[in-house]
């Protein structure tokens, strides 16, 4: 398999044209932490990553706590044995010790962009992105260290990830912001409303996370699948994985993958365009463990939805969600 051209839209107020998909590398970070998606097998992973580079796929998007610090790894070795060189996208704020708990602070991102720098095995990081902003009362200090570090040349852009309107207003009173990173898909549309019509006014990229909620409409989803799921999988604690929501899901897949069928391609494929559809969205993170569920999310690299589909869908959500 070849890279082929695609269609590619600027990242907010950067200079970097990024694919409507982007890899996100938070499954393959392994099962041993807090978040984890159950074991992964780090051959697989790097296999995955060399496959979506080959599709076409410009950009990876990471964390340092995707793991603990593995994901940044693996991404780096994937990224050692190809040619290819794709924008490298990664966060900070989730912090760890040696007991391995998650610490949220956003004191410490100076340290913490040294150590992805070093696990990543690159000279700057494309978009540096706060994970979470908390706790609130830190994000004028982190933002600053952000804006920093941008400065510097350690990182190229600065983004934030999960911010409300009122505390991207707080960021850019310090320092442009490049890219928000929320969670958006048709079963989670929180930010829809209010959040992505302010990204779209003030040139924000967006950068969705989970387009198919972490599997749930990629049409390969059971019940039986959530009920077999290893403790070490975080979805099975999840309440989109619980009744009476998961009944809902699976019919909204079930939906998707009617769509779907019109165009020879997977359930998932349509629930990641679906989130495409919205004008503010820039590309989507898409997830992948193997070569082959690379292979079957590939097509929304230039897939898009009919108007008339993006209402069916629609209809569908408001008739039963």
């Amino acid at each position: 398999m070849t890279t082929k051209a695609h269609t590619t839209h600027t990242l907010g107020n950067s200079d970097m044209e990024i694919t409507r998909i982007g890899f996100g590398a938070w499954a393959i970070g392994g099962d041993d932490w807090a978040h984890g998606w159950g074991p992964q097998d780090d051959n697989d992973s790097i296999a995955a990553i060399h496959r979506a580079l080959d599709c076409g796929i410009n950009w990876i998007d990471t964390a340092a706590v995707y793991g603990l610090g593995h994901s940044e790894e693996i991404v780096a070795r994937a990224l050692k044995s190809t040619s290819i060189k794709p924008y490298v996208f990664t966060k900070c704020a989730m912090t760890w010790g040696e007991d391995r708990k998650i610490v949220q602070s956003l004191k410490k991102i100076r340290q913490e962009c040294e150590a992805s720098l070093r696990r990543l095995g690159v000279e700057a990081i494309d978009l540096y992105q706060i994970h979470w902003p908390v706790p609130d009362e830190e994000i004028e200090e982190g933002w600053q260290t952000m804006a920093d570090l941008q400065r510097e040349g350690k990182v190229r852009y600065i983004g934030v990830s999960n911010f409300t309107i009122e505390q991207m207003k707080r960021a850019q009173k310090i320092a442009p912001i490049t890219s928000q990173q929320p969670p958006y898909s048709a079963i989670n549309r929180t930010y829809e409303a209010e959040n992505l019509p302010y990204c779209q006014e003030h040139n924000i990229g967006v950068l969705n996370y989970a387009p198919m909620h972490s599997g749930l409409l990629t049409g390969f989803m059971t019940k039986e699948r959530v009920a077999n799921m290893p403790d070490t999988d975080f979805r099975k604690r999840a309440k989109n994985y619980q009744e009476p929501q998961l009944s809902k899901n699976l019919a909204l897949a079930d939906k998707m993958k009617e769509v779907a069928a019109r165009h020879n391609v997977m359930a998932g494929v349509v629930a990641i365009a679906w989130t495409l559809h919205h004008p503010a969205i820039t590309g989507a993170i898409v997830g992948g463990r193997n070569a082959k569920q690379i292979d079957g999310v590939a097509p929304a690299l230039s897939f898009a939805l009919s108007d008339a589909e993006y209402a069916e869908i629609n209809e569908f959500l408001t008739e039963n969600f």
